[in-house]
């Protein structure tokens, strides 16, 4: 369950689901991932809002800096099981931009990817990736799980 600290990075992003008569909302962090250039840290947070129908659900992937006010909203699904205890893989990623100017592209899954490969072709093991970028590269990504299943980001 989050505390009223993570909250505080979150909760404005959850206008998406006003009005949609939602039973729950929960978040959870499924990744840290330390940040180039001796940048801190970030979390990456999904959170999730499920509806009284059971249709309708929202999730979000956000990416938190430890320095940041709020999350930046990473990646978005409607009516997935993504993100919950059904299907609890997440995947997502974001152009980032250092101190020192330089771009990234930075990238998390959830504890069950093993592997995370940038659109470029760059591969990671294990569940972070963090490689220079142009700002104006998309961010896309694929993951693969311990079982070779794929894993593609959240929509």
């Amino acid at each position: 369950e989050a505390t009223a600290a993570e909250w505080s990075k979150s909760a404005c992003s959850l206008a998406t689901v006003r009005s949609h008569g939602v039973r729950t909302v929960n978040a959870w962090t499924y990744a840290r991932q330390i940040l180039p250039e001796a940048n801190g840290a970030a979390d990456w947070v999904c959170t999730r809002a499920d509806t009284w129908s059971g249709e309708g659900s929202r999730i979000l992937a956000q990416f938190q800096t430890a320095d940041g006010p709020v999350g930046a909203v990473a990646a978005k699904a409607e009516d997935s099981p993504a993100c919950g205890s059904r299907d609890p893989k997440v995947l997502a990623g974001v152009l980032w931009k250092s101190r020192a100017g330089s771009w990234y592209l930075l990238g998390a899954g959830s504890k069950n990817v093993t592997s995370v490969t940038g659109s470029g072709g760059e591969r990671t093991a294990g569940n972070v990736l963090a490689v220079r970028s142009e700002r104006t590269a998309k961010a896309r990504l694929s993951g693969t799980l311990a079982d070779g299943t794929k894993v593609n980001t959240l929509r």
